[in-house]
């Protein structure tokens, strides 16, 4: 049976719990702060493009013919030694965010997320109920604080700060591309909250004009699965088409597209010698073109949004490309949501580079596993909040 989560309406607001430590370690997180969550060393904006590990990159290799050559390519040679990771839709579960109960600076974060969604998030984390959780609208904001609370987690224990430091690339799964644009400094902490609630708001809305669905096909190559999209695309109308839309990892492929299209995938499943479809519970089709009617609200927010260059490369879900230029980062975000995420290249590329040590940073371990799919001598480490 297909999962789908209604719309939900929106929830009264409230206070967070009375016991939660407030502290003043996340001064930074001003909408106009360079940096939210980089800690107090690190650099404003126009220093971000001065940095010394600059050295480290050149401009020498033009990047996609989407990109403006040489306005781009500031992380074009980039050599990645230790990455942040961070979750997306799907990755939530009851009881995350209990560990920013204990520190300041995390707490913090979801108390100026009340503020901006007018409603209590920590508390919705913590308790649920599961629904409203899961829920498009709710999830998307909930991973994305939930996922920066880790990083002010991980910032109090000792070493923390270390670690954090060391840190010279990231990225992120779908809607966690918004939490590593965050943690690089492209935009402070309540910008992309705006830009993340108006995303889940945009997705669900997209998702409620079609009746569209998502599957996993588990144990195919991406050629085989590819090839039971077209075997099912026969036998359905066009706006029942499907498509590959998630590239996650080998054996693992997420399949969106029109309900009897996804009925068509997992009846011929078996005959592609695919091991299990699970249906996943999402609104609809994501990154697909069922997905368009999404892409003009967020081309509107991020136009108003101020992006800046990150000061680490963030590597995009579209091209599995580090940007720099802020324009461009606006028009890959906006064309994010209808395409399909490449993350399985992302993650190959990134250790075919020398990527020596990943943090997998938010609610849930679906990432860690991943990587270990695609290479089972990954050091991955979970960090939760």
């Amino acid at each position: 049976m297909l999962l789908r989560r209604p719309c939900l309406p929106r929830l009264s607001p409230r206070h967070l719990r009375p016991e939660t430590p407030m502290a003043s370690t996340l001064a930074l997180l001003r909408p106009s702060a360079p940096s939210p969550l980089a800690g107090p060393s690190a650099p404003s904006p126009a220093a971000a493009v001065r940095l010394p590990f600059r050295s480290r990159f050149s401009t020498r290799v033009t990047l996609g013919s989407a990109v403006a050559a040489g306005a781009d390519t500031l992380f074009a040679d980039y050599k990645p030694t230790t990455a942040f990771l961070f979750p997306g839709q799907g990755a939530q579960a009851v009881g995350m965010g209990k560990d920013a109960l204990n520190v300041g600076a995390a707490a913090e974060l979801f108390a100026k997320a009340n503020d901006i969604l007018g409603y209590d998030l920590l508390n919705l984390c913590i308790d649920g109920p599961k629904e409203k959780l899961n829920s498009t609208v709710i999830s998307q904001p909930a991973i994305y604080v939930t996922s920066l609370a880790a990083v002010e987690v991980l910032r109090a224990r000792e070493e923390g700060q270390s670690v954090i430091d060391s840190v010279d690339v990231t990225c992120g799964l779908s809607l966690g591309e918004y939490t590593a644009l965050a943690f690089a400094g492209a935009f402070s902490f309540e910008d992309g909250l705006k830009l993340v609630k108006l995303r889940g708001e945009a997705m669900q809305d997209a998702s409620d004009a079609a009746n569209s669905a998502m599957v996993s096909v588990i144990g195919l190559d991406s050629e085989k699965v590819q090839q039971l999209c077209d075997a099912a695309n026969e036998d359905v109308d066009e706006k029942e088409k499907v498509q590959i839309a998630n590239f996650l990892c080998p054996g693992n492929y997420a399949v969106s597209g029109g309900v009897k299209g996804i009925e068509a995938v997992e009846a011929k499943a078996k005959s592609f010698k695919a091991r299990m479809t699970v249906c996943l519970a999402v609104a609809g089709a994501f990154h697909t073109s069922f997905m368009q009617p999404a892409v003009s609200r967020l081309e509107s927010a991020l136009a108003a949004t101020e992006i800046r260059s990150p000061r680490i490369p963030v590597i995009s879900n579209v091209d599995a490309q580090p940007h720099s230029d802020p324009e461009t980062i606006k028009k890959i975000l906006a064309q994010q949501v209808t395409s399909p995420v490449q993350w399985e290249t992302t993650v190959t590329t990134l250790l075919g580079k020398g990527l020596e040590k990943s943090y997998e940073l938010g609610p849930g371990k679906v990432i860690a596993g991943i990587i270990k799919r695609i290479n089972k001598g990954a050091s991955v480490e979970n960090i939760g909040a």
